[in-house]
């Protein structure tokens, strides 16, 4: 006989809320129907569902975190114009020293 790949803990549990605001959860496969009526009261129940907690962590979740290749191209190439233009500037603030001459 093959070992069973499912397991009682690996079912979902589901919360349920029926009209009259009792609470309750529900150990149940995905396949199954939902419940319909409150354990309790025999009311119609809704499933309850709760917003997960999602944190982005690490790089790819900014516009500048893609096209990495094409953007360190731009960098390079916008650091070395202005490197240029800082060095011509340098150029023409300083005035050239010229050897003294010995007449």
């Amino acid at each position: 006989m093959a070992p069973s790949l499912y397991s009682a803990a690996a079912m979902p549990i589901y919360e349920y809320r029926c009209e009259n605001g009792h609470l309750f959860e529900v150990m149940q496969r995905i396949t199954d129907d939902p419940v319909t009526e409150c354990e309790t009261c025999q009311a119609p129940v809704q499933r309850v569902f709760h917003p997960i907690a999602v944190h982005f962590k690490g790089s790819g979740f900014y516009n500048t975190d893609y096209g990495t290749a094409k953007r360190k191209r731009e960098t390079e190439k916008s650091a070395q114009k202005g490197a240029d233009k800082h060095d011509a500037k340098a150029k023409e603030s300083k005035p050239e020293k010229k050897p003294a001459s010995s007449d």
